[in-house]
């Protein structure tokens, strides 16, 4: 594998492939970059970063702080390991100010108060998105899509659930179940929750039966009860197909 003294502009190829991330004891201060078949693997501080297909492992010698290796498919079983599911956590929370939309779920919802945030601010998208990268063992989505990039400068959160959904097919899983709780002291999403669980299930190509959305207040307590802030918590089953 060809090693490279620059680092090129990867962020059009974190969409269009695995992007793995891992530790590496770097000796100095040098970014290597190495492209094998049309992947790429470069070294960021003390961070290994790949952009891989699911067929594709990485492995870094422990001997030289330069030698980041790109390995093709393997025909042993233990270079890949099935799980038949898999289970992931996701967490979000976003300020609430006067004069913002709130989005959640993708259904802008009647408030005084929206999501100050880089994207559309959809918390409850980005909770779910976590949980399936998560899930399936991918960075989470501060990494992937950065607030400091302008790409995502007002973008709607469902093309961030689209490229969860799209690793998931490729690995050969698809959503068991999904049951997320919003935290927020008003307005009440009674009104609106169905409306949001069948726009997520459709975003996520899963069956409404298998998606869950709870919502809770905060009993007036601290940024949440006080109507500062809205969080939620997402837990996700993927099965294998």
């Amino acid at each position: 594998m060809t090693l490279w003294k620059s680092k090129p502009d990867v962020s059009s190829l974190r969409m269009s492939r695995f992007f793995l991330m891992c530790k590496v004891e770097t000796r100095e201060d040098q970014n290597t970059l190495g492209v094998w078949k049309g992947l790429v693997a470069y070294k960021e501080g003390n961070m290994a970063l790949c952009l891989m297909d699911k067929r594709t492992r990485l492995s870094i010698s422990p001997a030289s702080t330069t030698a980041i290796q790109v390995d093709g498919p393997s025909a042993s079983s233990k270079a890949s390991k099935t799980l038949p599911f898999r289970v992931g956590h996701g967490f979000d929370l976003h300020r609430l100010e006067p004069g913002y939309p709130l989005i959640i779920g993708g259904i802008d919802v009647p408030r005084d108060r929206g999501c100050e945030a880089h994207s559309d601010g959809d918390v409850l998208l980005h909770c779910v998105v976590d949980a399936v990268l998560g899930a399936l063992g991918l960075p989470d989505i501060g990494q992937i899509f950065p607030d400091s990039d302008p790409t995502w400068k007002g973008a709607p959160s469902s093309v961030f659930i689209k490229e969860a959904v799209r690793p998931t097919h490729d690995a050969g899983y698809e959503i068991g179940n999904l049951d997320a709780t919003l935290i927020l002291q008003r307005p009440k999403l009674s009104p609106h929750k169905e409306a949001i669980r069948a726009n997520l299930s459709e975003l996520l190509g899963a069956d409404p039966s298998v998606v869950n959305l709870k919502a809770k207040t905060h009993e007036k307590v601290d940024s949440l009860g006080e109507n500062r802030s809205i969080a939620a918590h997402t837990v996700v089953l993927l099965m294998k197909k």
